[in-house]
This record gives structure tokens, sequence and C-alpha cells, in this order.
């Protein structure tokens, strides 16, 4: 028996090495822990049970027997974080370069499979350098098998892809379907074609940090949610963000204990400027209405005109979506529409309330929007926010115009309840322009043209550049005074605990992709 243990620990030190003392050098040497020290680092201290550890390939092909290393490139199993149990894998770069095989697939999709059944979040940690050519069309047939599960998970349980180094052609897939993704600066890209292809094709000459580096998806693709400076960032951001889901779509996440007391906020009395043109930040506004430093943005730095995250209001887990005058006066474009329309689809697949905060001049005229799709993609917002049946509320603070004032949870489209400070001007566009259009010939035939233009225009902001006449009709709820507005929320969100929904039978919509 001694020496059927001996022989036990004897393959599972291998397998523990990976790809070996020199490789592992080398990882660290690139700034990169590896697979093993990553599922480590993330999960509770002793929790960490891994499946599959003794796993090697089935390919005889091109030498391919002669170098067998235990796991084949990927480390696989569950764990706890915050005591939470979790689903993980980590493809190891030590081994074939992390490289997908047949029997790399197959740990992965076990461990997917047991995060359905069981119904706790999918954590990926890719660092890959794509099919293993070695295998052919076995490999394809491994990705194949993952997006499958990826698609199959969907809405169901939180599925979280962190790129801590390369992953290239089919690979980006999976992470595209995942609820989020991370990346980390400087030592991750992600890229359908690579440079050499894309030079060969195009004959631009770029970088792979150029072409699909985080700072590249996080500014302008949006395919990264957030990005890390290091490894160490990432997995604290995957811990945090884990924070604010549920296990699964069953669930609602859990609450932090919090005594409630007077809850009012005089500083948000004192952000909105007299001018109406003057931007303001709308952070200010959030850090304002939530409960103290538990904002955690996502898309940060992607469509910056549109804010979306994660916070918490009286202990309780939140999604917010707030128009951001800062940038582009925080009218509605193809990109912010995309989104923040990805943002309220997956708070309301995982039972986290939203919280709009609006104050929107309407949607980015131009011919680049227009040939863009700013119709379909504007469309998409709108039909998420239709389709929600989580608590929805809404607080106008300033600017509702046109259009987009429908598109950002008004009441018509069943938003729950709707607020206004006094500061909001609900109207079908700015008094200005309404004032051009309405007293045209008023205008052209005064003797002092731009004096009668300001003097309509005045006149018209008076009758409906204020919340006034949308609450006389119902459309909002109440005119509430801005210190107020977290207490509001607070009991508002309260009463619709318990909200449902009897949805229509069918298969599923067609939202305008």
């Amino acid at each position: 028996m001694d020496s059927k243990i001996k022989t036990l620990n004897e393959k599972l030190a291998q397998s523990y090495l990976g790809g070996g003392e020199k490789r592992i050098e080398k990882q660290h040497a690139n700034k990169k822990l590896t697979a093993r020290e990553r599922v480590l680092y993330l999960l509770d201290e002793g929790s960490f049970e891994e499946i599959g550890a003794l796993v090697t390939h089935r390919t005889k092909d091109f030498g391919m027997d002669k170098q067998q290393y235990y796991g084949d490139g990927v480390v696989t199993g569950y764990g706890t974080v915050s005591g939470r149990l979790v689903y993980v894998f980590a493809q190891d770069f030590t081994v074939f370069g992390g490289s997908l095989s047949e029997t790399h697939a197959e740990k992965i999709c076990k461990v997917m499979d047991l995060a359905v059944k069981v119904g706790a979040p999918i954590i990926g940690l890719n660092d890959s350098g794509g099919a293993r050519i070695q295998e052919g069309v076995r490999s394809l047939g491994g990705y194949a098998d993952i997006f499958y599960r990826n698609v199959q998970a969907s809405g169901v349980i939180p599925q979280l892809s962190a790129i801590m180094g390369p992953c290239a052609g089919g690979a980006v897939y999976s992470p595209a379907m995942t609820d989020f993704t991370l990346m980390v600066q400087d030592t991750s890209y992600m890229f359908v074609t690579g440079p050499n292809v894309v030079k060969t094709v195009t004959n631009e000459n770029v970088t792979s940090e150029e072409l699909g580096g985080a700072s590249a998806h996080a500014t302008k693709s949006g395919v990264a949610h957030i990005t890390a400076t290091n490894d160490v960032e990432c997995l604290e951001d995957i811990k945090k963000l884990l924070s604010y889901l549920p296990q699964n779509n069953q669930e609602k996440t859990k609450d932090i204990p919090y005594e409630l007391a007077d809850e009012m906020r005089e500083e948000l009395s004192q952000i909105i400027p007299d001018n109406a043109n003057k931007p303001y930040d709308m952070h200010a506004v959030i850090s304002g209405i939530i409960d103290t430093d538990s904002f955690y943005e996502i898309h940060k730095n992607h469509a910056e005109n549109i804010i979306v995250g994660f916070a918490r209001l009286g202990g309780k887990s939140i999604g917010i979506v707030a128009n951001q005058p800062m940038f582009l006066a925080g009218v509605l474009d193809v990109n912010s529409a995309k989104k923040a329309a990805r943002f309220v689809r997956f708070c309301d697949a995982f039972n986290i309330p939203l919280l709009v905060l609006e104050d929107v001049p309407g949607f980015l005229p131009g011919t680049d929007q227009e040939w863009n799709g700013i119709i379909v993609h504007g469309a998409k917002l709108l039909y998420a926010f239709s389709e929600a049946t989580v608590p929805r509320v809404t607080v106008i603070t300033r600017k509702a115009y046109g259009g987009a004032y429908d598109v950002m949870n008004s009441k018509h489209i069943g938003a729950d309840m709707n607020y206004a400070w006094p500061s909001a001007e609900i109207a079908v566009m700015g008094a200005k322009g309404a004032a051009e259009i309405i007293f045209k010939k008023d205008i052209n035939a005064a003797d002092d043209k731009e004096a009668k233009w300001k003097e309509k225009e005045a006149e018209y902001a008076d009758l409906f550049a204020n919340p006034y006449s949308a609450a006389q009709r119902g459309f909002i709820d109440e005119v509430i005074l801005p210190e107020t507005t977290r207490r509001k929320l607070i009991k508002a969100f309260s009463m619709l605990e318990d909200k449902q929904v009897e949805k229509p039978k069918r298969k599923h919509g067609n939202i305008p992709l």
C-alpha cells in the first residue's frame, strides 16, 4: 500500500508542477501567476477541491505521445469565495501554451455542467494560445462543446471570464458569451485574427496590444467590462463583482446588514447647476444616493456618456443605469445604448433591481449614428427595459427630452416608480429648439428676432420645461426634493421587493440584435 500511495503522491506532484519549474519561472518573469496560483488566490484558503488532476491528452500524432502532462493544461474544480460555492477553471500556459485539446475541453465542460446542476457561478481564467493544432478538428469540437454550454448556462448562473494572457481565434467566443469579461493590462489580449494575419490581409501594422489589449477592449470595442493592472488585482475584482451577484437566477443577492437612519442627503440639493446647459458629474448623484463607497462601475471607460454599475442601497444590491452629462451631454448613442441594454438584461436575468438616473437631451444626431444603426441599437435599450420584470425605479434629475425620455425606463414602458426633482425638464425637445419651430412666424416677423426668440423660449420653458405637466398626468409618481431621494428609493425598493409579473407565453422574444 505504501508504494501505491507513493505513486499517487508522485503523480499529483507532477500535476501540481504543470509544465515544470523552468516554464513556471518564465510565467513569473512575464509578470503572470500560474494557473494554480490564480485559483488558490481566488478561492478561500483551503477550500479548493480539484477535479481531473491526473487527466492526460489522447493524441499520438506528431510525437505527442511522448509529451504527457497531468492535468493537460487546465486546472479545474470548485471551492468558495467569501464562503460562497463557485466552480472554476484556469488554463495553464506552462503546458503546451495552455492550448485547448479534446481532454482539456472535457475538463472545462465537466465543471460547467456541475455549476449549472448545482446552481453556482462559473469562473474561467483564460490564458491560452488557442486550439491545439496537433489534434485538428477534435480541439475545434472541444471549443464548440464549451460554447454550447455557455449558451445553456446564460441567464441561469453568473458566468465570469478573466483574460489573463492570450485569448485568440475561436477561443474569444466563450468569454464573449459570458456575463462579464475582465482583462489584465499589458499581459492579456483578445482578437479573432492576430497581427500577422491583419498585416497579410489589410497591410496594417499593429501590435497585439494595440489590436486586442485590455485598453483597446475597455475603451474602443467594449469587450472588456473591467480592467486590472495585474493578476492579483484582477482576481480581487472577481471577488468584488461576485459580492453583488446571486448564486443563480432562482435566488437574490444576499443583503448586507444595514440599520436604517434618517437617510437624508443634503449634498444632493447642491449638484444641479442653475444653468440648464452646464454639465455636472452624475457620479456625485450616485454617491449621494447609495450606501457609502458601494458603487462598482462596469464598462467604466467605454461609452462614457452613460454609467452602469452595481451598488448597495440600504444593504441591498441594485444595478444603476445613469446618463452622464459630463460626456456628450449625456446623449444616447450607438455605444451607450448597447452598453446599457446589456447591463439591464443581466440585472433582470439575476433578480437585481434597477435604478435609472436620467438626464438625457435625446439621441445623438448625425450620419455616423444613423449609418451605424442608432435606430436598432437604441431599440435594444428600449426592448431591454420593456422586457425587464425586476423592480424598476427612475429619478429624473434634469433633462428628459424626446424619445430618449421614453427609452430611459419611463412609466410608459413598465417602470414601477418614477420620481422627478424640481429641476427636471420633461418635454419633446429643449425649449430653444421648440420655440424656433412653434413660434417661427412670430420670430421672423419681429423687429428684434433674437429677443423674440428668447421671449418665446422662456414661454415654452415655463409651460413644459418642468416636471409638473408629467406629474399631472401620472407619468411622474412624485416630484421630490433631491435630499429626500435616498430615503424615497429605499422605501420604494422595499415596497417592490415581492413584485411579480406574468410574462406572455412564448419561446422567446426577438430583440433587435
